[in-house]
């Protein structure tokens, strides 16, 4: 091992990056604001996700989970549990409806609020931008060319680019994120369709029975 590499110093890192964070100015915080909205929305929805056992269950338990209710569990489980207790077809299809407008609807409403976080950071890191070149322009226009001038000119041209940077480092995460969140929020609608699907098919078959 080579001991005369340099060590990663986490508190001289630390007091770099908050320079840096300090020359974008005000807009950095705004920045900083809808990133922490983006990324606390998009891991609950994650989790939450994660938490309805699509994938992990075969689709062969489930169906089985349908005949045999002493065996259901978890949150498909608790959703059959809910749409079996239909008595009549139409029953069956309100009570899905309820499923979409509970389990759906939020998930869509997260991914709206994610999609306008991801396009408002590069748009506020360009606002920083221009802030920043009207800065640098007043300290050309007002100074004298000493050193406080170039101070201010030095300090505009910082602000303008590390807002700009900023911006597009918080929306390029947040979109791949928002776009696997999409997938898997796709997933769990198509996983919905079919589950009601089957037990309408097993509803239909069972009323036969009994008008037979």
């Amino acid at each position: 091992m080579n001991e005369s590499a340099p060590k990663l110093n986490f508190s001289d890192i630390w007091e770099q990056a908050l320079s840096i964070w300090v020359t974008g100015g005000w807009a950095m915080v705004a920045i900083a604001f809808i990133a922490l909205v983006m990324f606390t929305i998009g891991m609950n929805m994650y989790f939450k996700l994660a938490s309805k056992g699509v994938g992990k269950i075969k689709e062969k338990t489930w169906r089985n989970w349908i005949d045999q209710p002493e065996l259901r569990k978890g949150k498909i489980g608790a959703i059959l549990d809910f749409v079996t207790a239909s008595k009549s077809l139409s029953d069956m299809s309100v009570f899905f409806s309820e499923i979409r407008a509970t389990e759906i609807a939020p998930f869509d409403r997260d991914l709206k609020v994610m999609k306008i976080c991801v396009g408002t950071a590069p748009l506020v890191g360009l606002l920083g931008t221009v802030t920043g070149m009207l800065t640098t322009f007043d300290a050309l226009s007002s100074g004298s060319g000493g050193e406080k001038t170039m101070s201010s000119i030095a300090s505009g041209i910082s602000e303008a680019l590390v807002t700009t940077m900023t911006g597009l480092v918080v929306a390029l995460p947040g979109l791949f994120f928002q776009y696997q969140l999409a997938r898997k929020n796709e997933k769990y609608k198509s996983f919905l369709s079919h589950v009601e699907t089957v037990c309408t098919q097993k509803l239909y078959k069972k009323l036969k029975k009994k008008v037979a």
